[in-house]
């Protein structure tokens, strides 16, 4: 952080608006106090009257820097909100799509086959968790393009990824309910960490939560999903 005793154009701005204390010639040994009790202002925490107070004031300088400071936040919020849809994949672009997603990148898989009726629930809601949380990485694909020969039995399958990793699977349709809601797949990966739910508790009884006591974490599962692929 900048000394905000120090003489210099910007401290300057930042006083005339408020942002820092005026300056007061106090010693030298009392800085370290009136650091603690009138630090400066983050431009960030400004709340929308405070901003609009700026806007109403003449210092150009002031206000480009904070601008370049909200268009750097939103080109960085932009690169982690990249995706916002469910795409559709072969077993082809596994390895690309799932296990080199990239850094920090959870992927949600579901494989489903047409005709299954909890398949097509599932679909739907999908493309509305999507939309809600475009940093997760939403795929789906026909299960026996995706993996050869994958029983219909095990049907629906969601494989959560971070990173490449597995790190859940929840298979089967006794998992399911036909009625399976949005809000309860949304817990379910948020439980997980795919994403950053503002839920605040299951929607589902804990007691009737079958999805969350059929999720089957990496440690249990990654030879069966190694088995998949014949490794």
């Amino acid at each position: 952080m900048e000394d905000p005793f120090e003489d210099t154009e910007w401290n300057d701005i930042l006083r005339r608006k408020g942002v820092l204390p005026k300056k007061e010639k106090a010693p030298v040994e009392d800085r370290e106090e009136a650091d603690m009790t009138e630090a400066p202002v983050n431009l960030d925490e400004l709340d929308d009257d405070e901003f609009e107070d700026l806007m109403d004031k003449d210092d150009d300088d002031f206000l480009e820097q904070y601008r370049r400071q909200r268009i750097a936040a939103l080109e960085q919020l932009k690169t982690l909100n990249k995706f916002g849809q469910v795409r559709q994949i072969t077993g082809q672009d596994y390895v690309s799509e799932v296990n080199k997603a990239g850094d920090g990148i959870w992927v949600v898989l579901h494989l489903y086959r047409d005709g299954v009726e909890l398949c097509n629930v599932i679909n739907h809601h999908f493309n509305h968790l999507a939309q809600q949380f475009p940093m997760t990485k939403f795929l789906r694909g026909v299960s026996t393009t995706v993996i050869p020969n994958y029983p219909d039995k095990n049907l629906p399958t969601i494989f959560v990824y971070h990173e490449g990793k597995l790190k859940a699977q929840i298979i089967g349709p006794q998992t399911f309910k036909n009625n399976v809601s949005k809000d309860q797949l949304e817990w379910c990966f948020y439980e997980i960490g795919a994403v950053p739910s503002s839920m605040e508790k299951n929607p589902v009884d804990e007691t009737r939560d079958i999805i969350k006591s059929s999720i089957r974490s990496s440690a249990d599962n990654n030879n069966s999903k190694n088995s998949f692929w014949g490794e």
